[in-house]
């Protein structure tokens, strides 16, 4: 059974410079109080693996707007004029990947796969770099998996096996990202006794989440 843990010792597992999977999709489904004390705590040096880079402001685009991040892995940046400035002045190196791509790259990560193989970006800028294979008289990509040191991802409810539920589309990129992580940290609205969820509403299993964090916040 996972006892949930204060917000500041959730964060203050996070060193510098390490590699962070973030859930959520254009702000929808991020962790909030988990973004709130990253910040807070300024853990900088950031690798940020996430759909997108959100707003200035929103979501992970604070983590952005505070400087804490020096690479994006994300399959988009156009809402965030920040980001942009940020990589043309060569402040934050930023790797565009698919969305589809980027979704299956972090599944092979939790997967235990060395990568997979895409048409996606077969002869444009994508493939640049990468190795294309033949299979059945067509070209294909090997891309290779992703994984990070930590994962942020947020949920419904959590019990106190750390079993999650997901609301809608919040769910997004949350369940991929806690199984690509060497530390699942899971922000949930509330967290109930074992039972309360039903079993079949259990996105993510408890055995992937090692940190539940629930609605305080840092004082």
């Amino acid at each position: 059974m996972k006892k949930a843990v204060p917000l500041e010792q959730a964060i203050a597992m996070i060193p510098d410079g390490a590699s962070l999977m973030v859930g959520g999709f254009m702000g929808v489904g991020c962790p909030p109080r988990l973004i709130d004390e990253m910040i807070r705590q300024r853990r900088g040096g950031l690798t940020l693996i996430s759909n997108d880079t959100a707003r200035p402001g929103v979501g992970v685009g604070r983590l952005i707007d505070a400087g804490l991040v020096r690479k994006v892995i994300a399959s988009h940046i156009g809402t965030n004029a920040v980001t942009q400035r940020l990589m043309l002045d060569g402040s934050v190196e930023v790797e565009l990947v698919p969305q589809g791509t980027l979704a299956e790259r972090i599944r092979a990560g939790g997967f235990g796969l060395g990568g997979i193989l895409t048409p996606t970006g077969v002869g444009t800028l994508v493939a640049e770099g990468k190795r294309t294979l033949e299979v059945d008289g067509r070209s294909y990509l090997l891309e290779t998996a992703l994984k990070a040191d930590f994962s942020l991802i947020s949920a419904k409810r959590a019990d106190y096996y750390g079993n999650l539920e997901y609301t809608l589309t919040a769910r997004n990129f949350n369940p991929l990202m806690a199984m690509a992580a060497t530390t699942t940290i899971a922000e949930a609205e509330s967290i109930v006794p074992v039972g309360m969820i039903a079993p079949d509403a259990v996105i993510t299993p408890g055995v992937l989440v090692h940190v539940l964090v629930g609605k305080e916040r840092a004082s």
